[in-house]
Protein backbone atom coordinates (compact mmCIF):
# COMPACT_ATOMS: atom_id res chain seq x y z
CA UNK A 1 0.00 0.00 0.00
CA UNK A 2 1.71 3.35 -1.16
CA UNK A 3 -0.82 4.82 1.83
CA UNK A 4 1.66 6.10 4.70
CA UNK A 5 2.90 3.74 7.18
CA UNK A 6 4.64 3.91 11.44
CA UNK A 7 7.91 3.16 11.83
CA UNK A 8 7.98 -0.41 12.87
CA UNK A 9 10.72 -2.03 15.02
CA UNK A 10 10.59 -5.60 14.45
CA UNK A 11 12.55 -8.99 15.95
CA UNK A 12 15.91 -10.62 15.23
CA UNK A 13 13.61 -13.63 13.09
CA UNK A 14 11.35 -10.77 11.39
CA UNK A 15 8.36 -12.50 13.10
CA UNK A 16 7.36 -10.25 15.65
CA UNK A 17 6.51 -6.22 14.91
CA UNK A 18 5.67 -3.78 16.95
CA UNK A 19 4.44 0.26 16.26
CA UNK A 20 2.59 2.99 18.08
CA UNK A 21 -0.49 4.04 16.61
CA UNK A 22 -1.13 7.99 17.42
CA UNK A 23 -4.37 9.32 16.99
CA UNK A 24 -7.55 10.84 18.73
CA UNK A 25 -6.97 8.63 21.65
CA UNK A 26 -3.48 8.88 22.23
CA UNK A 27 -0.72 6.61 21.76
CA UNK A 28 -1.14 2.90 21.35
CA UNK A 29 0.73 0.32 21.23
CA UNK A 30 0.30 -2.12 18.56
CA UNK A 31 2.13 -5.89 17.60
CA UNK A 32 2.14 -7.34 14.53
CA UNK A 33 3.06 -11.44 14.92
CA UNK A 34 3.39 -14.42 12.35
CA UNK A 35 3.42 -17.24 13.76
CA UNK A 36 3.66 -21.21 12.14
CA UNK A 37 0.59 -23.11 11.98
CA UNK A 38 0.94 -26.96 12.21
CA UNK A 39 0.42 -26.51 7.66
CA UNK A 40 4.08 -26.20 6.58
CA UNK A 41 5.40 -22.77 5.63
CA UNK A 42 1.76 -20.99 6.52
CA UNK A 43 2.18 -18.21 8.76
CA UNK A 44 -0.88 -16.71 11.19
CA UNK A 45 -0.84 -13.32 10.79
CA UNK A 46 -2.09 -12.09 13.88
CA UNK A 47 -2.66 -8.26 14.99
CA UNK A 48 -3.86 -5.90 17.44
CA UNK A 49 -2.89 -3.83 20.40
CA UNK A 50 -0.11 -4.75 22.78
CA UNK A 51 -0.57 -6.23 25.86
CA UNK A 52 1.86 -3.93 28.64
CA UNK A 53 5.37 -5.28 28.47
CA UNK A 54 4.11 -9.19 27.10
CA UNK A 55 4.50 -10.55 23.31
CA UNK A 56 0.50 -10.95 23.97
CA UNK A 57 -1.64 -9.39 21.52
CA UNK A 58 -5.33 -7.71 22.41
CA UNK A 59 -7.11 -8.64 18.95
CA UNK A 60 -10.96 -7.77 20.07
CA UNK A 61 -10.30 -4.70 21.33
CA UNK A 62 -12.13 -1.69 19.55
CA UNK A 63 -9.36 1.57 19.26
CA UNK A 64 -10.92 3.66 16.88
CA UNK A 65 -7.97 5.77 16.65
CA UNK A 66 -8.74 7.33 13.69
CA UNK A 67 -5.90 6.11 12.27
CA UNK A 68 -7.09 2.85 10.37
CA UNK A 69 -5.21 3.31 6.94
CA UNK A 70 -2.40 4.10 8.18
CA UNK A 71 -2.70 1.30 10.61
CA UNK A 72 -3.86 -1.32 7.92
CA UNK A 73 -1.16 -0.08 5.48
CA UNK A 74 1.50 -0.58 8.59
CA UNK A 75 0.55 -4.53 8.36
CA UNK A 76 0.80 -4.23 5.01
CA UNK A 77 4.36 -3.07 4.79
CA UNK A 78 5.46 -6.21 7.12
CA UNK A 79 4.09 -8.45 4.98
CA UNK A 80 6.65 -7.76 2.08
CA UNK A 81 9.24 -7.45 4.98
CA UNK A 82 8.36 -10.81 6.52
CA UNK A 83 8.33 -12.51 2.92
CA UNK A 84 11.61 -10.97 2.14
CA UNK A 85 12.83 -13.19 4.66
CA UNK A 86 10.60 -16.32 4.45
CA UNK A 87 10.13 -16.50 0.52
CA UNK A 88 8.15 -19.60 0.55
CA UNK A 89 5.59 -18.28 3.23
CA UNK A 90 1.90 -18.07 2.86
CA UNK A 91 0.04 -15.86 5.47
CA UNK A 92 -3.38 -16.57 6.76
CA UNK A 93 -5.48 -14.18 8.13
CA UNK A 94 -8.74 -13.91 9.45
CA UNK A 95 -10.66 -11.42 11.92
CA UNK A 96 -10.71 -12.55 14.96
CA UNK A 97 -14.77 -11.39 15.21
CA UNK A 98 -16.79 -11.15 11.77
CA UNK A 99 -16.72 -7.28 11.64
CA UNK A 100 -13.37 -7.45 11.81
CA UNK A 101 -12.98 -9.92 8.58
CA UNK A 102 -15.33 -7.63 7.00
CA UNK A 103 -12.97 -4.56 7.35
CA UNK A 104 -9.91 -6.64 6.42
CA UNK A 105 -12.07 -8.29 3.11
CA UNK A 106 -12.51 -4.02 2.58
CA UNK A 107 -8.72 -3.21 3.03
CA UNK A 108 -8.14 -5.86 0.37
CA UNK A 109 -10.80 -5.06 -2.06
CA UNK A 110 -10.00 -1.60 -1.80
CA UNK A 111 -5.82 -2.04 -2.62
CA UNK A 112 -6.52 -4.89 -4.46
CA UNK A 113 -4.42 -4.02 -7.65
CA UNK A 114 -1.67 -2.60 -5.75
CA UNK A 115 -1.43 -6.03 -3.78
CA UNK A 116 -1.55 -8.09 -6.37
CA UNK A 117 1.52 -7.02 -7.77
CA UNK A 118 3.59 -8.25 -5.04
CA UNK A 119 1.16 -11.49 -3.59
CA UNK A 120 -0.90 -13.90 -4.64
CA UNK A 121 -4.28 -13.44 -2.74
CA UNK A 122 -6.98 -16.00 -1.78
CA UNK A 123 -10.35 -15.99 0.12
CA UNK A 124 -11.65 -19.10 1.88
CA UNK A 125 -15.55 -19.21 0.58
CA UNK A 126 -17.33 -22.07 1.75
CA UNK A 127 -14.37 -23.98 3.16
CA UNK A 128 -13.25 -23.44 -0.38
CA UNK A 129 -10.11 -21.15 -1.11
CA UNK A 130 -10.82 -19.37 -4.30
CA UNK A 131 -8.74 -16.70 -6.12
CA UNK A 132 -9.86 -13.01 -3.90
CA UNK A 133 -12.61 -11.12 -5.56
CA UNK A 134 -14.52 -8.27 -4.61
CA UNK A 135 -17.90 -8.35 -3.18
CA UNK A 136 -18.23 -11.49 -1.81
CA UNK A 137 -17.65 -12.75 1.90
CA UNK A 138 -14.89 -14.60 2.78
CA UNK A 139 -14.29 -15.94 5.76
CA UNK A 140 -10.08 -15.92 6.06
CA UNK A 141 -7.57 -14.76 3.49
CA UNK A 142 -4.37 -16.86 1.78
CA UNK A 143 -1.37 -14.69 0.57
CA UNK A 144 1.80 -15.80 -0.51
CA UNK A 145 4.49 -12.93 -2.26
CA UNK A 146 5.20 -13.03 -6.67
CA UNK A 147 8.74 -13.57 -7.01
Amino acid sequence: MREPQYHVEFSKAFTMYQFVSIGSKGEINKLIKYTKTGTANVYNLGFGDKIGETEDIDDEVISNNGDSIKVLATVAASAFVFTDNYPNAYIFATGSTPSRTRLYQIGIANNLKEIEEGFYVWGEYNEVWEIFQRNKNYTAFLVTRKW
